[in-house]
Order: structure tokens, then C-alpha cells, then sequence
């Protein structure tokens, strides 16, 4: 597992991954059930300001709006490549308006990008149910993780 393909950069906000280790071993996981037949090349995920993510909404998607997380794919023949900008002040308030935590919206966010990175949409109706039951999935699989290291820690 390098941890060179799997990289987490800020820009004018904090990181608001904790245990970066974790983390990538458990978006690793995720790659691995969904890209098959495919190599995992570099995965970037950026994590900014609503500021910063709308002038990159309105610059490259000509939308005015502001969002919580836009996914550049920049994958080619077989090798999974892209960039996922995330804000982290978005993904505070849907915390709130869903009565989520930070950390498993942040975690949702996460799991969305590279999800877009493997091909899912979410466009439709049925493209949105299907991905959100493959986040609810891997946030389960996340929990996994949180609990057997804090078994191992105990």
C-alpha cells in the first residue's frame, strides 16, 4: 500500500484527516473492491474552502453554486488518476442539515470522489440510490477499521 498514490493536501483550511493512515488503508480497500481490472495510479484529494471550490465549480463546470466536492478525472486506458477537491466548510453544514457528524460526512465525501473516480454517477435517481448504498457500505467498512484498531489499542 505506497502512500504515495493516495495523497491529502489543504489549501487555506486545516486537514481534517486525523489518522492518515487509517484513512488511506481504508480508501485503498475501496479501490480494490471497485477498480477491477485497473491499476491505481495517484489519487490527490484536496481539502479547501468554499471559495476555492467555487471559483474551480464555476471556472471548469460553468455552475454558480456552491457544492461540496468536485472530482477531476484524469485516469487513462487502465490506470485510476484524479483529483478530489473537497470543502471542508461544506461538508461542516451538511454535517448539520443531515445530523451527521463531521467526521463520517467527511468520511461520505471521501468515499464519493473516489467512488466518481471508479465510474459511478450519480446523476439519475437510480444512479444516486446505488451510490449511496456503496457509501453507506464503505463507511461500514470504515467503522471496521476504527474499531479493530481501537481494539488493538486497548
Amino acid at each position: 500500500m505506497p502512500s504515495n498514490q493516495i495523497k491529502f493536501f489543504s489549501n487555506n483550511v486545516s486537514s481534517p484527516v486525523r489518522n492518515k493512515k487509517l484513512i488511506r488503508k481504508w480508501l485503498f480497500l475501496l479501490m480494490e473492491k471497485e477498480i477491477n481490472n485497473l491499476t491505481l495510479a495517484e489519487i490527490n484529494l484536496i481539502f479547501c474552502d468554499d471559495e476555492y471550490l467555487y471559483s474551480l465549480n464555476k471556472e471548469y463546470l460553468k455552475h454558480t453554486t456552491l457544492t461540496d466536492i468536485i472530482t477531476f478525472d484524469y485516469s487513462e486506458k487502465k490506470e485510476i488518476k484524479g483529483d478530489v477537491f473537497i470543502s471542508v466548510e461544506r461538508v461542516k453544514e451538511n454535517a448539520k442539515i443531515f445530523s451527521q457528524t463531521f467526521s463520517k460526512e467527511i468520511s461520505r465525501v471521501m468515499a464519493h470522489g473516489l467512488l466518481h473516480l471508479c465510474g459511478y454517477k450519480d446523476k439519475t435517481v437510480k444512479e444516486k440510490t446505488l451510490m449511496t448504498t456503496k457509501e453507506d457500505f464503505y463507511l461500514q467498512i470504515l467503522n471496521e477499521l476504527i474499531n479493530q484498531q481501537h481494539d488493538k489499542n486497548s
